[in-house]
């Protein structure tokens, strides 16, 4: 693996270096913060842009990108999927954490541009259910993907509730 490793780097494109740069961010960000590696390689960093609302901002970058120069329709979607989560599991007591049950996504232009901008809206956060939208834009105001989802309010372990 360490020949394979050196070989990108020493006769790689740009684009194979890229991929490598992005793992590495994902292994960083995984250590660093226990994010998950999806998240990593997306360099997701969010924050709060009002009570209920929460927003990732990302360089698009080639490996995102389909066959058709496109962001893929799966990134765009796991960016949606994590910046609803995001938000309502910020929105939880540190006993408890939330996960996808449902997702809908609807794909209104081809991401493209320069960066998304990923801002999600909390709905309702019950006991045992959140619901949230989202929409993906780039950066110049295009609405990229609309997506709403629910999902599961669980409670950590005893032994895991100190996360």
């Amino acid at each position: 693996m360490k020949n394979d490793l050196l070989d990108v780097l020493e006769t790689g494109t740009e684009e194979e270096k890229e991929v490598l740069r992005l793992a590495l961010q994902a292994i960083r960000q995984k250590r660093e913060r226990g994010s998950a590696y999806p998240s990593g390689f997306l360099g997701l960093s969010g924050a709060f842009i009002g009570e209920r609302e929460y927003r990732f901002r990302i360089p698009i970058t080639s490996y995102m990108l389909n066959r058709g120069g496109i962001v893929h329709g799966g990134i765009t979607a796991t960016l949606a999927d994590s910046t609803m989560g995001s938000l309502i599991n910020k929105s939880l007591p540190k006993s408890q954490f939330a996960v996808t049950v449902e997702m809908k996504t609807h794909f209104l232009q081809p991401g493209r541009g320069k960066e998304l901008i990923s801002t999600a809206r909390l709905i309702r956060l019950g006991q045992t259910l959140a619901v949230a939208d989202c929409q993906v834009e780039n950066e110049r105001g295009t609405l990229i993907a609309l997506t709403t989802g629910t999902f599961s309010i669980q409670t950590w372990p005893v032994h895991a509730s100190s996360r």
